[in-house]
C-alpha cells in the first residue's frame, strides 16, 4: 500500500498537479474564500483523509482509498518540508 501511494504522489500525480506545496496552496486558497476563513496547504492534506476516512466508513473493504490515505499522509509531510 505504502509503496503504490508513493509511486502515485512521486509519479503520475505529481506530474499532473505538481508538489503538493503547490496544488494544496492553490485549494487552499480557494477553499479559504470558500469557507471565510484562512485554509494551510496542509491542511488540505488532513482534510483528504478525512475523506476517504469517511468513504471507508461506508466501504471498508476499498483498497483505493486506504491508498489514498497514504498517499496523502505522504503528501502532508511534502508540504512541511517545503515549509521549513
Amino acid at each position: 500500500v505504502l509503496a503504490e501511494a508513493s509511486a502515485i504522489v512521486h509519479g503520475y500525480r505529481g506530474d499532473n498537479y505538481g508538489h503538493p506545496s503547490i496544488d494544496f496552496g492553490r485549494i487552499a486558497a480557494l477553499w479559504s474564500v470558500l469557507f471565510g476563513h484562512h485554509v494551510e496547504p496542509r491542511q488540505v492534506s488532513l482534510a483528504m483523509i478525512a475523506l476517504k476516512l469517511s468513504r471507508l466508513v461506508q466501504t471498508p473493504g476499498h483498497r483505493d482509498s486506504v491508498v489514498d490515505i497514504a498517499g496523502y499522509a505522504e503528501t502532508w509531510g511534502m508540504v512541511g518540508e517545503r515549509e521549513q
